[in-house]
C-alpha cells in the first residue's frame, strides 16, 4: 500500500473552500488535469483518466458538517482518498489531501502523485483566493 498526503494554507474561509472543492460540476477545475469526474447518482460517479482512456466507477461523498470529502473506487479497493478543510481564521483555511493506493502494481509513481497533489492544491487555492 502507498499513501501520500499534502497540505496547503489557503486565503479563504473554510466553508468557501469546501463548497468549491465539493462542487461535482467543477471538480475538473482543480483535480489533476487528466482526471474528469462525471456525476451519476451521487454518491456514484465515473472518473475518466485521459492517460489510459479508462472510465472507473467510483464513489464521492461530501460531508459538509465535517468539511470533508471522501472518494474511492466502487468495484474494487484499489484506491481511496479524502480531503479535509480546517479553519485557521475567518479568512484562512488549511486543506489536507490524503491518497491511498492499495494495489502497488497499478499505483502511479510517488513523484507523479506528489506533483499532482501540489498542482491540484495550487489550482484550488487560486480559485478560492479572496
Amino acid at each position: 500500500m502507498s499513501e501520500y498526503q499534502r497540505s496547503r494554507t489557503m486565503t479563504a474561509p473554510p466553508e468557501a473552500v469546501f463548497d468549491r472543492a465539493s462542487d461535482l460540476d467543477r471538480l475538473d477545475s482543480w483535480l489533476p488535469r487528466d482526471l474528469h469526474v462525471r456525476a451519476e447518482d451521487p454518491p456514484a460517479v465515473t472518473v475518466h483518466e485521459d492517460g489510459s482512456g479508462r472510465d472507473e466507477r467510483a464513489l464521492f461523498r461530501a460531508q459538509r458538517d465535517q468539511l470533508r470529502l471522501e472518494w474511492g473506487t466502487r468495484d474494487d479497493s484499489r484506491y481511496a482518498g479524502w480531503l479535509q478543510v480546517a479553519g485557521i481564521s475567518d479568512q484562512a483555511s488549511e486543506v489536507t489531501v490524503h491518497l491511498s493506493f492499495f494495489d502497488e502494481e497499478h499505483a502511479p509513481s510517488g513523484d507523479e502523485v506528489d506533483h499532482a497533489l501540489e498542482k491540484s492544491l495550487e489550482r484550488l487555492a487560486e480559485q478560492v483566493r479572496v
